[in-house]
């Protein structure tokens, strides 16, 4: 048996507990710190799939959503396809996207399926990447030609042609004579039926009062195609008013119009006026600004383009003697924007009328030279410009 001296000392003694607790402190926080390092791994691993997914999803709604609409909504092309017999959806979608009508075939399948809409019908079809999805799908539905339709011309027509200059153009490409068309023109048999057609479109225009043309400005600016053998005059004008009715329709103008209190054929009067006297969509807002304002405080729009039109010639200076024209297209004389359009706008003519800039511009001047247009807000300030850049430029 050992004695007291042979025993262990209290400071000596083996405490197992807290000499393994301390022993397991270093390399418990070290695990400790591996966890913290692993989870942070984990969370950014988790945190950038969210992103990376979050991008696709959005990626994808924008692919999906401009796969919608218009391929290319400013194209005057038609695109002849033949849809056989028996064609099934995703066939003629495939089609569609191969003739560069449609963006993407896949989302229109199922824009076809998930609107339930009608079957669609064999033939040959005149398509175009200016069309929506619902206005393609509604030729599809209504059936095509049996034989393909055979072109043998085209006719131009030109942003800002008037009526009178649109009958030069069907004259000098067709057998179609100026004094027929012309004569089309004030058919009032042919107007109801147009109108009984264009319903929202030509509204305005068939209750007009001292129009010249009650077709005026509806005329779209566009490539058509014309076969000698089958088309008519009245087809010829059919389908630019059909065009004009799509624009109108497309970017929900119809609706803009409404909301802001006025009628077709208020803004194409305007738009005809700012196709004419701008040429970039810039200066087209601010001149559409200028005529507005000019319209709140109760003054003329004083364009030159009315002068002309009353005139019914083409000239570059408009003089004294001509502002003194009796005429209710002459916007010296009268105020509002006159009976009607002074011709036929284009698109960005009728954007811009409808989204004018923010300004207090009431007068504006185009340097003769570089076409430049330079706007003030005062008469004073108008004088200078005008003197500086179109009675004597440098």
């Amino acid at each position: 048996m050992l004695g007291k001296e042979n025993e262990p000392s209290s400071q000596k003694k083996f405490d197992w507990k807290k000499d393994w607790k301390q022993d397991a402190t270093p390399k418990k926080l070290e695990r400790q710190k591996e966890s913290k390092i692993v989870r942070r791994i984990v969370f950014s691993i988790v945190a950038s799939v969210v992103v990376v997914l979050a991008i696709v999803a959005f990626i994808g709604y924008n692919y999906v959503q401009s796969a919608l609409k218009p391929l290319d909504a400013k194209s005057t092309e038609q695109i002849q396809i033949e849809v056989p017999m028996g064609s099934s959806t995703k066939l003629i979608a495939k089609l569609l996207e191969e003739e560069k009508i449609i963006k993407d075939a896949t989302v229109f399948s199922y824009y076809v399926k998930t609107n339930n809409t009608g079957e669609f019908q064999s033939g040959y079809y005149q398509l175009s990447p200016a069309m929506s999805l619902d206005e393609i799908i509604k030729e599809l539905q209504a059936g095509g030609t049996a034989e393909p339709y055979e072109v043998s011309g085209k006719i131009l027509v030109k942003e800002g042609d008037t009526v009178d200059q649109i009958a030069d153009t069907i004259a000098e490409h067709t057998d179609f004579t100026k004094e027929e068309f012309l004569a089309l023109m004030t058919n009032e048999a042919f107007l109801q039926q147009m109108s009984g057609r264009y319903t929202h479109l030509l509204e305005s225009a068939m209750t007009a009062e001292g129009v010249r043309y009650r077709l005026e400005g509806y005329l779209f600016p566009a490539t058509y195609d014309y076969d000698e053998e089958k088309t008519t005059l009245e087809d010829l004008v059919a389908s630019m008013l059909q065009k004009t009715d799509e624009i109108l329709s497309k970017d929900n103008f119809y609706s803009e119009i409404e909301a802001q209190g006025k009628t077709t054929q208020e803004v194409l009067a305007i738009a005809s006026l700012v196709e004419k006297e701008g040429v970039t969509p810039e200066d087209r807002a601010k001149i559409a600004s200028a005529f507005y304002n000019r319209i709140e405080q109760g003054m003329p729009l004083q364009s030159d383009i009315s002068i002309l039109y009353a005139l019914g010639v083409h000239k570059e200076l408009v003089t004294y003697d001509d502002l003194e024209i009796d005429s209710p297209y002459n916007l010296y004389q009268h105020t509002g924007v006159g009976p009607g359009p002074f011709g036929n706008p284009g698109e960005e003519a009728i954007r811009a009328t409808l989204h004018p800039a923010d300004t207090n511009y009431i007068y504006f001047v185009a340097d003769i030279k570089t076409k430049i247009v330079y706007f003030a807000e005062t008469y004073e300030e108008h004088l200078i410009l005008k003197d500086k850049y179109v009675d004597n430029p440098e």
